[in-house]
């Protein structure tokens, strides 16, 4: 009988590629949305059209455990939340209550619905088996580079701090429940799916509209900070890989590598065959309320332990990046509709 996949966050670049990775390995995959009206959902049921949806929302703890009720899965993925960090300054409530809050509505969801007690943990075969998608920015400001599983936590946005939130309390109801629950700590990870709003996605797709003579000037905040850019179609292999470990443990996932963000315009702008420093702005504005300078993972553990290592080069994602929004302009897409998702 399939494995069976539940998903949060199924209509976001992860949770695509997580699906498409875990149909590929046989599972029965049921995502998350929080009605049929979402204008992101066609956007799922056109690229996976074997996907199964039921309706929930991380905001409401019923519809949760009624989804899992209903759906019956071995492996619940956490990847809903409010992911653009800039914005978590604007909409602070709306991302501790999503990104930090629904993780624990989550985990109660599995709980309540396993039949887990203060008295009566949980059962180590057959239990539900819950991966929680952690973030390097909960590093923030760091104290040691590279960072592993080990390295404090000091977030500078309310983005990393309900991240964080979300993580220790993942490893709360793992330590008290006996509970299958694990952590991944991602570094940056990007492909031609990353929303519009990100600085990789808007550096590709402004060498496309100059390279395409649809724009003029592309305008950043600061080009000094560095971070570990690596491909989302590996990462979720690890968030699998995760799942299927003899004990739950979690991990941190990148490449090991740094660039800056004025090395990821070079790569965009030379893939285009441009001279960037003839089109980049650097505007004060774009820049945020605390910066993150530089996150650089290491991925030993992920390495030994699971036999993890990325696929896709930093030079080989941006080329990837740029020419896919390419192609998308000169066919008249929109970068900014669902509907025009590689």
């Amino acid at each position: 009988m399939a494995r069976r996949a539940l998903i949060t966050g199924i209509t976001g670049q992860d949770g695509s590629y997580l699906a498409e990775h875990l149909l590929s390995e046989g599972y029965e995959v049921w995502g998350l949305v929080r009605g049929q009206a979402n204008p992101r959902v066609s956007r799922v049921r056109k690229l996976l059209q074997d996907v199964q949806l039921v309706r929930g929302d991380l905001l409401d703890q019923g519809s949760l455990i009624s989804a899992v009720e209903k759906v019956q899965p071995d492996e619940v993925y956490n990847l809903g939340a409010i992911s653009f960090v800039p914005m978590s300054w604007e909409q602070a409530e709306l991302t501790a209550e999503v990104t930090g809050m629904g993780v624990l509505r989550m985990l109660e969801a599995i709980r309540v619905c396993s039949g887990i007690s203060s008295t009566r943990t949980a059962n180590g075969s057959g239990q539900i088996r819950f991966y929680q998608a952690s973030s390097s920015e909960m590093f923030g400001q760091v104290r040691e580079t590279p960072q592993a599983e080990t390295t404090p936590f000091h977030p500078r946005s309310p983005y990393g701090v309900a991240k964080a939130y979300g993580h220790f309390l993942t490893q709360n109801y793992r330590e008290s429940y006996g509970m299958f629950a694990v952590s991944g700590i991602l570094f940056n990870h990007e492909s031609p799916r990353r929303g519009a709003e990100f600085v990789t996605r808007k550096v590709s797709l402004g060498a496309a509209r100059i390279k395409l003579g649809l724009a003029s000037e592309l305008r950043l905040g600061n080009l000094e900070a560095r971070r570990d850019w690596g491909y989302a179609g590996d990462y979720v292999r690890a968030m699998h890989l995760m799942l299927q470990a003899e004990t739950p443990e979690d991990y941190v996932i990148g490449t090991g590598r740094t660039q800056s963000v004025r090395e990821l315009v070079e790569a965009a702008f030379g893939a285009a065959g441009l001279d960037w420093e003839q089109y980049v702005v650097c505007d004060q504005a774009l820049h945020r309320p605390a910066e993150v300078d530089l996150l650089c993972a290491d991925p030993k553990k992920a390495r030994v332990q699971l036999g993890w290592e990325p696929s896709v080069s930093f030079e080989e994602l941006v080329a990837m990046m740029v020419e896919s929004d390419i192609k998308l302009l000169s066919e008249g897409g929109d970068p900014d509709q669902d509907s025009s998702w590689p």
